[in-house]
Order: C-alpha cells, then structure tokens, then sequence
C-alpha cells in the first residue's frame, strides 16, 4: 500500500516525465518540418549559418546539470515524510548555529534570533549556542546561549579575504573560536528561520558522524510573501536543491555543480582546515569557492533533510543585483589556478551555460525564423533541457505554497502566472548577466532585508 507521500511522488514523477514527452512530440515534428529539403549555407550565408548552428549547440551546455536536476527529482522521493530523530539529542557535539550579518539590519537579526531559539527549544536539541557574527554591535539580549562576536575594524586575513568571508574567517582564528574540531557549526543568513525538522535533519546528520559537510533544502514563499514576482522567480531554485543538490550528495558526496551559502552544516575541523581566507577571488561568492576547495582537499558531504525558510529579493533591481554577484564569484571561482580542472569542470559547464543564457534564448525567435537541418538527437537533448527548465519552476511553486494557506483560486493565479514569471526572470537574469561581465566585479552587493509593515514595523 502506497503512502500519501509515495503517491505525491508518482504524481510528480508522471507529470515531469508526460510534459518531457508532450513538449518533444509537438514541437520536434515541427522543427523537422520546417528545416527540410533547407541548405543553410546557400540560404543564409556561411557566417550567419555557423553562428545559428552555434547557438543551437550553447543550450547543451546545460544538460549536465539538467540531467542530474531530473535524476534528483526522479529518484529520491520529492514529497519525503516527515523527520524522525533517529538518536538522543543528549549526544550530540555542540552545535552552533552561527548568522553572520554587516549589522545593518539589528532588528530583523533579533527577532530571527528569538525565533530560531524558540525552534531550538521546541525541537528538543540540548547542547547547542546561536552566534551571531557582526560587524557593528547588535546589543542582543545576554542569554547563555546566545553569542555575540563583532569583527574588528583592524582584522585583517592574511590572504586579504573580504566580506561575508573575512567575518566567516574571524569565527575560525584560535583567539575567537570556542569550538572544538568535532564539534558542528550551522551557516545561516540573517532572514532564515529554522524548523523543527530541519533541526531533527541536522541532528540525524550530526550524530551519523559520517560526513564533514551538508546542506538543505531552503523555500521562499512561507511567511508574508514581499514581493510575489522574485518569490515565484525563486520557485527554481527550490526544485534545484530536491534535484541537482540531493543528487550530487547522495550519489557523490561531492559539491560537483557547487552549493548554496546558507542551511550548511560543517564540522568545524574541516571548516577550519579549508578556510574561508582566500583573498578577494573567494569573498565574492565565498560559498562556492569553500566547497570547491574543501571537494579538492577531498572531504565529503550530503543532505541534510527538512527545509528551511528565507526572503527572496524584495524587488527586481536587489533580484538582478544578487545574480549579478553569483555570476561573478562563481567565475572567480572557476578561473581560480589553484582549483584543478577535475574538482570545477562541472561547474563551469554550468557557469558556462548560465553566462550564454542570453544567446540560448535567442533560438526561441531564430529556431522559427530561420530553420535550421540539425540531428533530432540534438532536437530531443535541446527540447529535454527546455522542458526540465520549465517543470521545475511549477515544482518549487507546489513545493514552497499551500493551496489551504493561499486557496484554490489565488494558488492556481500562481502557477498560471508562471509563464510571465519565467519570461521576464530570464529577462532579468540576462540583464545581471551582461552587468557581471561588464561591471565592477569586486563589489559585494547586499540586498534589502528590512520592510514596513501594516503597523509601521520593521520586520520579516
């Protein structure tokens, strides 16, 4: 007998793979039908026909990471059960659950910390400390498990480490660190709110011993939704960590295509072994470069379960900015000579298909107007990227909101407007695209965190 969460599972995994199929048979016939008997080179000129053929072939620098996005997806049940805590909270190592924040938004940091230490409570895990890592005092409330650290002005790492890295790397320095090596600490930003279940999720983790690093799921819609256009956008990455980041960890135990900058879970041995010291080219996206250098120094990692929940960008222009920025850490990170080519080939196909992305969608208006005679096996590859891309928007969406929160009608309105919603991310994505390439690329944009709400408050 199938369980509710075994049937959600079947559901979804038919509805992936009948769309795959759908997209495919109606549009394949009509590629073939409108390249036939077509010399290109004669009808278009030879330059205009290699550089048609070239954006065709751009959109297969993203099956790698689609394919491994659908065998996540497909294989590890996408609706799991709820966390059980397979062992004692008693033995486990401490914890610290450390948020580290430029300290310009003290308000939204304190009631987060309020509400993360009632979820620790609540949860039942004993032997744990929330820190708090600032640049400028928060004043918090003296509880003893509360921890405040203010990086000094003067600190400076010896690789000249800047940011989020160089308070990250503070943490670690033998004067500052209250940890041991067997001991974990929890990363999060200053908006995530933890559960009960991604607590259970680290305790499991944590008293499996078995891995040095790992990471879970994070959703954007629970809460007050700011602004519904970049929570929907966000729908993505949602399905990205139950795809490709469950994938990656539960088969490899490797961050191939990299990992996210929060809901990490490190033992501080390793963390301290791999650094966050890395000069400029590992502050901007400092996440990403830790993992490819703790992958290269041959540590492990897997997923951590349960689910966390943060902001997306509160407006399209913090939305465009935050991209901006993953796009130039991650090519500082894989142009970076110290990282050999195995550890980041994945990751900069990836890199490589995201910063192509703009020319990838011009084969939207010229696979139309100017047809091409192309294998169908490249046709098929090109339909099965388009077709993962688009599913896994509707996925996050299903994933992130509650029909009996929101209603039936205003939840379809949701996954109706998905259409726009993934026109004009793409539109903004590539707008953030062009600004890395051609911008600044050693400022570390933050975005807004902080609202009004109804009553005047400041909140989140």
């Amino acid at each position: 007998m199938l369980t509710s969460s075994q049937i959600k599972h079947l559901i979804h995994c038919t509805a992936l793979v009948v769309f795959s199929i759908w997209l495919i048979s109606s549009l394949l016939p009509v590629a073939d039908a409108e390249s036939e008997k077509l010399d290109p080179w004669a009808t278009y000129g030879y330059l205009n026909t290699l550089i048609l053929y070239i954006l065709r072939i751009l959109v297969l620098l993203a099956l790698p990471q689609v394919l491994l996005n659908a065998l996540g997806l497909l294989c590890y049940n996408a609706f799991p059960e709820a966390v059980v805590l397979k062992g004692s909270p008693i033995l486990t190592p401490l914890i610290c659950f450390r948020i580290v924040t430029r300290g310009d938004f003290p308000q939204l940091v304190k009631e987060n910390v309020t509400k993360n230490l009632s979820n620790c409570s609540e949860a039942g895990i004993e032997n744990f400390i929330i820190e708090v890592v600032s640049d400028r005092a928060l004043h918090l409330v003296q509880r003893s498990r509360i921890r405040e650290v203010i990086v000094p002005t003067s600190y400076r790492p010896r690789s000249g480490a800047m940011y989020k890295a160089r308070a990250l790397q503070y943490c670690l320095e033998s004067d500052v660190n209250i940890l041991s090596d067997d001991d974990y600490v929890v990363h999060l930003d200053e908006e995530t709110i933890m559960t009960s279940e991604s607590i259970r999720g680290i305790l499991n983790f944590v008293l499996e011993k078995k891995y040095d690093f790992g990471q879970g799921m994070i959703t954007y819609a629970n809460g007050q939704v700011i602004n519904w256009f970049t929570t929907l956008a966000d729908s993505i990455r949602v399905a990205d960590d139950m795809g490709k980041l469950r994938a990656q960890f539960y088969i490899f135990h490797k961050p191939l295509f990299s990992w996210k900058g929060s809901f990490i879970v490190s033992r501080v041995g390793a963390e301290r072994d791999v650094s966050y010291d890395h000069g400029i080219k590992g502050s901007i996206a400092e996440d990403c470069y830790f993992a490819m250098h703790a992958f290269m120094k041959g540590y492990t990692f897997d997923f951590v379960d349960g689910e966390m929940y943060e902001k997306s960008p509160f407006s399209s222009w913090d939305f465009i900015q935050q991209r901006k920025r993953w796009v130039q850490g991650i090519s500082m990170a894989v142009r970076a000579s110290e990282i050999p080519w195995k550890y980041k080939a994945l990751l900069a196909c990836s890199l490589c298909a995201w910063i192509t992305m703009p020319l990838s969608l011009t084969n939207i208006v010229t696979g139309f107007i100017y047809p091409l005679p192309v294998p169908n096996w490249l046709n098929i590859l090109a339909l099965i990227v388009s077709a993962v891309n688009v599913y896994m928007y509707f996925f996050g969406v299903i994933k992130s909101l509650s029909v009996y929160r929101l209603g039936l009608l205003k939840y379809g309105l949701c996954l109706i407007s998905l259409i726009f919603v993934i026109l004009m991310s793409a539109i903004l994505e590539s707008v953030a695209i062009i600004m890395a390439l051609f911008g600044d690329k050693k400022k570390f944009y933050v975005v807004k965190k902080d609202w009004i709400n109804d009553e005047g408050l400041q909140s989140v």
